[in-house]
């Protein structure tokens, strides 16, 4: 009896530790060849300083234009921001991607044709943090790129926190 009880604990742990592996392996970034003809091409700064927010005055946003100057499709995807108080989305051709965050690993990935654009916009809350959060503050948003010679975007954002 005591033999059945622990092979069927371990069958048990065996079965509850490969579902594990699935969902984990179900839910990871997607796999993009990077490409030689995509290429990523930010016009503005890749920084942005909102001097002085109001803690109370509700979230500030900030878009940053990515612009495709090959002639491959760039592909967008592995959305990242630094902190909580931080989201991000992609518009491309008028539609909105889903929001992404700071711990949010997501299968989407955005296509922008040749010569077209995509604007990623940060969202910032500077409440979030509630009182302790006043004073100045760096975030980060990043954006994984199928360009060969830019595969990671990185957008900078600060400012101070007032009352």
């Amino acid at each position: 009896m005591d033999k059945k009880l622990i092979v069927a604990v371990l069958a048990a742990t065996v079965v509850i530790m490969a579902g594990g592996v699935l969902v984990l392996n179900s839910s990871s970034s997607p796999q993009i060849t990077a490409s030689q003809n995509a290429k990523a091409y930010v016009s503005d700064p890749t920084s942005h300083d909102w001097g002085n927010v109001d803690y109370g005055g509700g979230v500030v946003k900030k878009s940053f234009t990515i612009r495709n100057s090959g002639t491959d499709a760039l592909r967008l995807y592995n959305i990242r921001t630094s902190c909580h108080c931080t989201r991000a989305y992609v518009t491309i051709g008028g539609r909105d991607s889903p929001n992404f965050g700071m711990d949010s690993v997501s299968s989407w990935t955005g296509e922008v044709a040749s010569g077209k654009e995509a604007k990623i916009t940060a969202v910032y809350d500077p409440a979030f943090h509630g009182p302790s959060g006043i004073g100045p503050f760096t975030r980060f948003v990043s954006v994984e790129t199928n360009d060969k010679a830019n595969p990671k975007l990185t957008f900078t954002l600060t400012g101070i926190v007032i009352k």
